[in-house]
């Protein structure tokens, strides 16, 4: 099989952003401005940010014309995505312009799609997690005819057909829960069901601790878990790191309930269970809650932080004079619903059986994402 270098049948160049501090960049413009928030799907027709032609013309931007390939290359690596539109970027997203008619577009998409975690392999190691231009040249796409090409897109578009209806299943099946939270025990916001209340401080077995000020190293069987490796579900991200030195006082137990206190990612929380994670200890810039489980559930704990109620707790807050902050003080004063101990385990069985549902779908997808991968590599 014949193999060519990316460079050789692309125009590669990377976008940029205009000064912000220039208004008549930004305001009323009508140039459709992409970050990498915005390859979500294979195809491109919104966005979030416009810029005016002055930003386009005083700055590093570049117009992508409609057919491009997106190639994110700083920070979040290896997302691709095809231009519906015309369209500019930021420094963080390449855009790729196929220039041979020995490649068709879907499958140089495709292809891009399955290497991506090789490609993020290669730039660990560089500050903040990026790839070049020269790299991004130098990637050899392996070449085939034009009607084989076609016959791998089909199949390809056929798996990710699947892959984005089991997608849309975890999305409803966690939607389920949280209409079951809704029926068992209201909004607590109103309190119609007129539950007990309480404080945060007062469902925890000691006062809220901030985790360890350790360093973090390559993996070596016990587990450190920062503000950076939980993800917006609630889960941990697949890179492991170990502490650089161990102290048995931050080590969690199943059921601790970790709250994320600085930056972008305030408020986030997450479920710990030694089983599904193994032994881990905690960063400080997480606060660990400890549940007292003669009053609660950790998993209602856990899914009270997913409510309405939570989220302006959290809105209400935070300490934004910086950067959003919110301390284990703060977090303390969290106004909390105690409905009966039967009635929060009856839901926790519920969303264990979800969890299955969740834990089979996941499963379904990671086959299918690996048949995609093996499909051209």
């Amino acid at each position: 099989m014949k193999k060519v270098k990316l460079g050789e049948i692309c125009e590669i160049q990377a976008g940029g952003t205009p000064s912000r501090n220039k208004k008549e960049f930004w305001v009323q413009g009508n140039i459709p401005w992409v970050k990498i928030k915005d390859i979500n799907s294979k195809h491109i027709s919104k966005v979030e940010e416009h810029i005016t032609e002055l930003g386009l013309q005083f700055s590093s931007a570049k117009l992508f014309s409609r057919g491009t390939i997106l190639y994110t290359i700083f920070a979040t690596i290896g997302e691709v995505a095809i231009l519906d539109i015309d369209a500019a970027t930021n420094q963080a997203i390449a855009g790729l312009h196929l220039k041979s008619e020995k490649v068709l577009k879907d499958y140089l998409y495709f292809f891009l799609l399955s290497i991506k975690n090789r490609v993020k392999n290669d730039s660990r190691g560089v500050a903040q997690n990026n790839i070049n231009l020269t790299y991004l040249k130098n990637i050899e796409v392996p070449i085939v005819e034009n009607s084989i090409q076609q016959e791998i897109c089909n199949n390809l578009t056929k798996i990710n057909q699947i892959i984005t209806q089991r997608n849309q299943q975890l999305v409803e099946l966690s939607n389920l829960v949280k209409s079951r939270f809704n029926e068992m025990f209201g909004d607590p916001v109103f309190n119609e069901m007129r539950w007990r209340r309480c404080k945060l401080k007062d469902i925890s077995v000691e006062k809220l601790a901030y985790g360890s000020g350790a360093s973090a190293i390559d993996f070596s069987g016990l587990r450190y878990i920062r503000i950076t490796d939980i993800d917006e579900c609630g889960n941990l991200k697949p890179d492991k790191k170990s502490p650089n030195h161990y102290e048995e006082k931050y080590l969690l137990n199943t059921g601790d309930i970790l709250f994320a206190r600085s930056g972008a990612t305030v408020g986030k929380t997450f479920l710990y269970s030694k089983e599904k994670y193994g032994p881990a200890l905690f960063a400080g810039y997480l606060i660990r809650l400890i549940p007292n489980l003669s009053l609660v559930n950790p998993v209602f704990v856990y899914h009270f932080t997913n409510t309405k109620f939570y989220k302006e707790f959290i809105a209400k807050v935070q300490n934004t004079v910086a950067q959003p902050n919110i301390n284990a003080k703060q977090y303390s004063e969290l106004d909390f619903i105690l409905p009966p101990l039967a009635l929060q385990n009856e839901f926790a069985d519920f969303v264990a059986q979800v969890d299955k549902s969740q834990f089979a779908c996941g499963i379904v997808i990671k086959l299918w994402r690996n048949s995609l991968k093996s499909s051209i590599i």
